[in-house]
């Protein structure tokens, strides 16, 4: 039997093997999928994004997801006659091998969402049972242990920070970001360098970044990006199986007792350890706690609540852009402006909370970037001339070699509050299984309208900037889609027991020895990207869970 038995290696798991394997304790970290190295990631964009070189497909593990629609019915759709697909990253580090490194953190407010700006009809809002105090020592410790780089400036939402700087130096930056400093200025608009989760120099035992601008969807060849394993997994002693799905937990009415899981071969295996953490991926998560139910939980287990997997929250917002034309710019902004690989980098804030309709509203976060490098996807965008005829032969190359070598597109990324409502959940399905026997993950989607409506009113705010650069062919898109890699909650935490399944340490209130440390204890998920948040409160959950085993080995 080991001290620690963590069911996925992600952002909410590598934080818990880390602290608790450099403590002494004995610790198995049970990984879905492989375990690849700096040597196995390349920029090959058939493999990784067109293919599922990292994420199982969808033949043999899929979901059901159902759409809410207007008139109160659903939309069924299967996930692999749809395509529609919510797998992330299945490897060790998991999905935090393949964002960007966006990383923001909560603001104060974010906590008190309900005591702040109150209820809003039809949706579930809460308050913390955390303040953004008893979190921000771990959102110090993330900065330094897995490595941020940037620059804070003072603006007029920036939250309470006990350093004053971010530890390592900015990325190097495009040159267009001296125009965009300048557009924000006369707009009085406060430009903000964006924090990454990707290191500026040689640091921390790992390599700086070398500026393929190859990151989201992409593994990081140099060690530069803060994933689980690159910066804490590849640091400690846990023992890491990999090709593990655990499909089931045996408890009694007390603890749990032991994690079964299956190879891709179906040979089956377990795990007896004191303490078990669950951070396989919210929707994961809360399918793993549905299908453990037994005797003791007919429910799911931790559900006496009823609340595993209800309450699903995603990222609200969109996404926008606009093109540089070429023949408008001086030789030297020709120049900046094609600068390859360097990052763009600019963030806005300052309508993360704003009036409307006569009441302050929670508003959000701007994330300002070029697109992305993918070859395929950008030619694609050009296979037609500018009445939507279809372009082929000697048109089409001088198209795409125009558009790639003389202009490029800025794009904006909006991000706000998902506000969680009953119509958003995870359930699981009585008949489809998957290539284990397992009934699948059943994902409800629906998002507020609310959302929409801040979404709209940023969206429009970085409109204005794109505007002021001179940028053509301006377009955005705000919508209920939920971004698969920006999920949380299903497994809220709280101090009541018939309204919450975890305690504020993120311990099931059901079981003595049961902690959940992805992102599924979030009631709301803040108005940035969710992964510095998973890292900081898995360094938390660590703190508590290391006094718990010195207390039973006392």
């Amino acid at each position: 039997m080991v001290d620690v038995c963590i069911i996925g290696s992600g952002a909410g798991g590598s934080p818990i093997a880390y602290e608790l394997a450099n403590a002494g304790f004995s610790v198995v970290v049970l990984e879905k999928g492989e375990n690849y190295t700096e040597r196995d990631f390349n920029k090959d964009e058939i493999a990784v994004t067109r293919r599922d070189m990292f994420t199982p497909p969808l033949s043999e593990q899929k979901h059901i997801i159902n759409e809410y629609n207007a008139d109160g019915s659903f939309t069924r759709y299967d996930g692999e006659a749809s395509g529609w697909n919510f797998w992330n990253g299945s490897m060790v580090g998991g999905s935090s091998n393949l964002m960007s490194g966006y990383f923001h953190r909560l603001k104060p407010n974010d906590f008190k969402l309900k005591s702040v700006y109150g209820e809003i009809k039809g949706a579930n809002i809460v308050d913390w049972a955390i303040s953004y105090e008893d979190l921000e020592p771990y959102y110090d410790k993330v900065e330094k242990v897995v490595g941020v780089s940037g620059k804070i400036v003072q603006h007029k939402h920036l939250e309470p920070r006990s350093s004053t700087d971010l530890p390592y130096s900015e990325l190097q930056t495009n040159g267009v970001t001296k125009w965009f400093d300048l557009a924000c200025k006369e707009l009085h608009y406060t430009p903000i360098p964006t924090p990454r989760a990707i290191l500026s120099q040689n640091a921390l035992g790992r390599n700086a970044c070398y500026y393929s601008n190859f990151c989201g969807s992409y593994g990081c060849a140099s060690g530069a990006k803060g994933s689980g394993r690159a910066a804490l997994l590849q640091k400690c002693k846990a023992k890491i199986i990999t090709d593990a799905f655990v499909y089931k937990l045996q408890s009694n009415d007390k603890k749990v007792t032991r994690a079964y899981y299956y190879t891709k071969r179906g040979i089956r295996h377990s795990v007896q350890a004191k303490i078990f953490v669950v951070a396989a991926q919210a929707i994961e998560t809360s399918r793993l706690l549905l299908n453990s139910k037994n005797e003791h939980f007919p429910n799911g287990l931790a559900n006496s609540s009823g609340e595993v997997g209800k309450n699903l929250i995603f990222s609200a917002g969109g996404s926008g852009s606009g093109r540089f034309v070429f023949e408008k710019l001086t030789p030297q902004q020709q120049k900046e402006l094609m600068e390859v690989g360097v990052f763009f980098n600019r963030s806005l804030q300052d309508w993360y909370d704003f009036e409307m309709n006569a009441k302050m509203q929670k508003g959000g976060t701007i994330d300002f970037l070029f697109e992305h490098q993918n070859i395929i996807s950008r030619v694609m965008r050009e296979v037609y001339d500018e009445n939507g005829n279809l372009l082929w032969g000697d048109a089409l190359a001088k198209k795409i070699k125009k558009r790639i070598t003389r202009s490029r597109v800025l794009t904006f990324e909006v991000f706000n509050d998902w506000l969680p409502t009953d119509k958003c959940f995870v359930s699981v399905d009585d008949t489809v299984r998957d290539k284990y026997g397992v009934p699948v993950g059943v994902i409800n989607l629906y998002g507020h309208p609310h959302d929409l409506e801040v979404g709209e009113y940023l969206a429009q705010k970085a409109v204005k900037v794109l505007q002021k650069l001179g940028c053509e062919e301006i377009d955005y898109s705000i919508s209920s889609a939920p971004p698969p890699n920006l999920v949380a909650g299903g497994c809220r935490f709280g101090e009541d027991v018939k309204t919450s399944v975890l305690d504020k340490n993120c311990k099931a209130h059901d079981l003595a020895n049961l902690y959940v440390s992805d992102a599924s204890f979030m009631p709301t998920g803040g108005s940035v990207p969710y992964t510095w948040t998973i890292y900081a409160n898995a360094f938390r959950v660590a703190d508590v869970i290391k006094e718990q085993l010195k207390k039973e080995k006392s």
